[in-house]
This record gives structure tokens, C-alpha cells and sequence, in this order.
């Protein structure tokens, strides 16, 4: 019989370490005396001592983790981790329910920015802090930074690492140490957050909105300390620096330590993702512009630029913040933003979807039989920039574009079948697993999930999940012969 008792105790790590997080929010709240206090000493206590007893239970029958191991970590630390996010929310708010509760923590971790909570002008601020910072903690991944500690306590963390990891990084490190790899990458991650932060209060933010913000806008997650999102603010400079950091957070992290360590740009010149990203917002901003300017949406081109631009690249990247209810616009251009969270984003970067490495591949992969049906005997190697592509990896993506097609189609007729109209149906199930936050209809950027029910927010909830792990991680653990020996 497999032992699953490293899992645990690894698990039991994972908890002890975000238990220790939760030191942040409490430290602030201790600080400025929001009366949130308690809620977050009594969870941090709790959590700690979950993952220490995990842990000590465990200890005796350690080992490096395996393949299976890796895939069981990663989903068992993404189901059960909200449920800790989730108590200084219940503990604070204790009309709020476990459901909802739940599903703001998932939300915040898994990067979504889907929300529940209304008034959130009036919470504390270590409250809103809490919910933006698991959107940090989560973009670059627990795992990601438990594979720097994990090592050193004699658990390996190559097989975690991989599991967890989108796109190009799973096959080759940054550098030979897989722990050294983890630490360059949050190196850069927390270094344009600062840059972000003081950005964002140069632009006109309080200190603590930048601060909130900042941890927002580079896990691309979406959470604002106001109901009406970056729209309460009202303000270009904020709008700019906001779209430029999320351009910078929707490009593959691992381009930015490379351009960081050799300092030089040529890293960005040799991702072949970059200039099919930057392409595509150019295309489609413009494109949406002169849609939009047909129907005097907005007094002017300017304007019209302005907001179109904004929602375009939030929705791209996935960061899900708005400044306007798009929903006003024709449903033509509602789509075509929301279409562009499925897979604009790069591999390696904190947001969601397919990424743009797959979208390109898929590309590549349907003219390349467009050519073949005309010359059928013609030899047309598949490249992305300089390196070819092998079968194994492009039947993987066509896999995987299948399951997500199947995903979200699934999910449709489920929530459609609980009573939710047909728009917000695929739009919550579209937003949640590419991770983008709001929706159209009832779940559109002028409202938010609290009008769903218990079991609508759960289905939500997994497709968040789901969409975290991109599809194969979570399935796989779901499968019989997963618990085969």
C-alpha cells in the first residue's frame, strides 16, 4: 500500500508556513488598531498548530517525495489552504458563511478576485490587506516558495515544483539548484511589488490602498479595498500605472529574472511569447476602439481609448479590476474582452487561462494541416521561436485544450441546470477558471457572486481550483488509477 504520510507532513509545512504569514495582517492590524486583532491571532494559532501536529505525526516516515507525491501536494494544499485563509474572514464577519467564506479565500489565493463580500470600504484595513495578500502569496504559488525551504528539511521539492509550475519551467530550471530557481523568481516577484506600491502612491493612493493594491495587481488577482474596484478612484494615473504593471505581471517571470540577472533586455527579444502578447492587445484595444466609438459609448476617442485599454489588458492578464461596467457596452465587445482571459496571458506569469504559449502552438499546429491538406507531401517542422516543438508536447496541449473546452462547457450545464441564466453561467464559469474574477450579467464588475447559491459558489469555487492547477493536475488526482498502487 502507498504511504501518503510524507504528503501529510509536507502538508503539515505548507500549513505552518501560512500560518506564519497571517503574521503580516495581524502585525498592521496591531499597529493601526482596526479591531481585527483577534480574528487573526486565533487563526494563525489554529493553523500553526494543524501543520505542527501534521507534522510531528509524520515525521517518522519521511522521505523525498515522488511523482505521485508532487500531484497529491499540490492539489491537497490548494483545497486546504482556503479553508484556513477563510477563518480571520468568519472569525471577523461571523454572519458570513463557511461557503462564502471559502470561496473568498479560494478566490484570493488562487488569484481569481472573485468576490462575495460588499462594503468593503467600511472593513478594516488588515482585512482588505488579507484578501490582496493571499492573491500574492497565491500568483507565485505556495509551492513555488515551499520548494526553497522544503530541501532544506530534507523533503525534495523537484517533483512539487514541477507540478505546479506553467509552461516552459517545468522542463528546464533557471539555475541548477531547483531551491535557487523558487528564490530568483519571488526575488523579482517582490521587487515589482515594491516598485508597484510606490508607483501606485506616487499616483495618488494612500499608503496602505498602494500597498493593497500592489499585492492585486502583480498576483493579477483583482481584489480592491472598494466596492466600485479602481473605478472609486477615478483617476489616469492610477488606471496607467495599474495596466503597466499588470503588462509586466502577464509576461513569463522567469523572462524577468533572466533580463534581471544578465541585465540586459534580450530576454524579452528571445521570449517568443512577448510579441504575440503585446500583438494581441494592440489588435484587439484598437479593434474594441473603433467598435465602440460606432455606438457613442463614450464621448470621444480618448475616452473611449482610455477604458477600452484598461478592461482590455485587466481582463487579459487576468486581473480582473474595472473602472467601468463594461457590461453596458455591446455584447460584441463584452465577449471580446472576456475572451481574451482564456489565453492572453504568458506561461510562467501569475495570471490565468491556456496561457498565449499554447494559443501560439495551436496556431501553428492548424496551419500547419491547412498547408498539408494542399501539399500533403511537404515536411513542416512546428517551432516556437527557435525551438522545435516535439509531438509529446503538442499532443499535451491539444489534450489540454480539449479538457478545457470540455470544462467549461461542463460547468455551464451545471450551473445552468441549478436555475443560473445562461450568460452568467458561462461567464462565472469562464471568469473563475481562467481565473479572471468578474463575469456579465449577475456576476458582471458592477456586482459580484454574493446573489449565488450555496451550491452555485461551491461549483465556482472548484472551477477556480481547477483553473489554478490548469486542469490536469487536480484531474489526475481525481482519477482511480491515481490510488492504485
Amino acid at each position: 500500500m502507498r504511504s501518503y504520510f510524507p504528503v501529510i507532513g509536507a502538508l503539515g509545512l505548507v500549513l505552518m508556513l501560512f500560518g506564519l504569514v497571517m503574521a503580516f495582517p495581524l502585525a498592521v492590524s496591531y499597529f493601526l488598531d482596526d479591531g481585527a486583532v483577534t480574528a487573526y491571532d486565533e487563526a494563525l494559532l489554529v493553523t500553526v498548530a494543524c501543520g505542527l501536529l501534521a507534522w510531528l505525526t509524520t515525521r517518522a516516515r519521511r522521505r523525498d517525495l515522488r511523482v505521485h507525491d508532487g500531484f497529491l501536494l499540490v492539489a491537497a494544499t490548494w483545497i486546504v489552504v482556503p479553508v484556513f485563509g477563510a477563518m480571520p474572514l468568519m472569525l471577523y464577519m461571523p454572519a458570513l458563511s463557511f461557503t462564502d467564506a471559502y470561496f473568498e479565500a479560494a478566490s484570493g489565493l488562487t488569484t481569481t478576485g472573485a468576490t462575495v463580500l460588499t462594503g468593503l470600504e467600511y472593513l478594516p484595513v488588515s482585512i482588505n490587506l488579507w484578501r490582496t495578500f493571499m492573491h500574492w502569496v497565491g500568483g507565485m504559488g505556495v509551492i513555488v516558495l515551499m520548494v526553497a525551504v522544503l530541501p532544506l528539511l530534507g523533503i525534495g521539492g523537484r517533483q512539487v515544483f514541477k507540478a505546479e509550475t506553467p509552461g516552459p519551467m517545468k522542463e528546464s530550471g533557471l539555475t541548477p539548484r531547483i531551491a535557487e530557481t523558487a528564490k530568483g523568481l519571488w526575488t523579482v516577484y517582490a521587487l515589482l511589488t515594491l516598485a508597484c506600491g510606490l508607483s501606485l502612491w506616487w499616483a495618488g493612493m494612500k499608503p496602505w490602498e498602494a500597498v493593497i493594491h500592489a499585492f492585486s495587481i502583480m498576483g493579477l488577482g483583482g481584489f480592491s479595498d472598494r466596492d466600485a474596484s479602481l473605478g472609486g478612484f477615478d483617476s489616469l494615473p492610477i488606471e496607467l500605472v495599474t495596466m503597466g504593471f499588470a503588462l509586466l505581471s502577464g509576461v513569463n517571470f522567469a523572462t524577468h529574472y533572466l533580463a534581471l540577472v544578465r541585465r540586459s533586455p534580450g530576454a524579452y527579444l528571445q521570449d517568443p511569447e512577448v510579441p504575440w502578447f503585446f500583438g494581441t492587445l494592440v489588435v484587439m484595444i484598437t479593434a474594441l476602439t473603433l467598435y465602440l466609438m460606432q455606438f457613442n459609448v463614450y464621448a470621444d476617442m480618448p475616452t473611449t481609448l482610455r477604458y477600452v485599454a484598461f478592461h482590455a489588458i485587466s481582463l487579459a492578464t487576468s486581473l480582473g479590476l474595472a473602472t467601468y461596467d463594461y457590461t453596458l457596452w455591446p455584447m460584441f465587445a463584452q465577449i471580446c474582452v472576456l475572451f481574451l482571459c482564456s489565453f492572453a496571458a504568458c506561461s510562467g506569469s501569475t495570471g490565468g487561462g491556456i496561457k498565449m504559449m499554447r494559443a501560439i502552438i495551436l496556431y501553428k499546429q492548424s496551419y500547419r494541416e491547412i498547408v498539408r491538406s494542399l501539399h500533403p507531401s511537404a515536411v513542416l517542422p512546428l517551432r516556437l521561436g527557435r525551438q522545435a516543438i516535439s509531438e509529446g508536447v503538442l499532443h499535451a496541449v491539444l489534450a489540454f485544450s480539449f479538457m478545457y473546452m470540455v470544462t467549461i462547457v461542463s460547468l455551464t450545464l451545471v450551473l445552468a441546470a441549478t436555475g443560473l441564466d445562461l450568460i452568467t453561467a458561462f461567464s462565472g464559469v469562464v471568469a473563475c477558471l481562467n481565473n479572471a474574477g468578474p463575469g456579465l450579467g449577475a456576476v458582471g464588475p458592477a456586482s459580484n457572486y454574493q446573489g449565488l447559491s450555496d451550491l452555485q459558489t461551491w461549483i465556482l469555487s472548484f472551477s477556480m481550483i481547477l483553473g489554478r492547477l490548469e486542469i490536469f493536475t487536480l484531474l489526475v488526482v481525481m482519477t482511480p488509477t491515481f490510488w492504485r498502487r
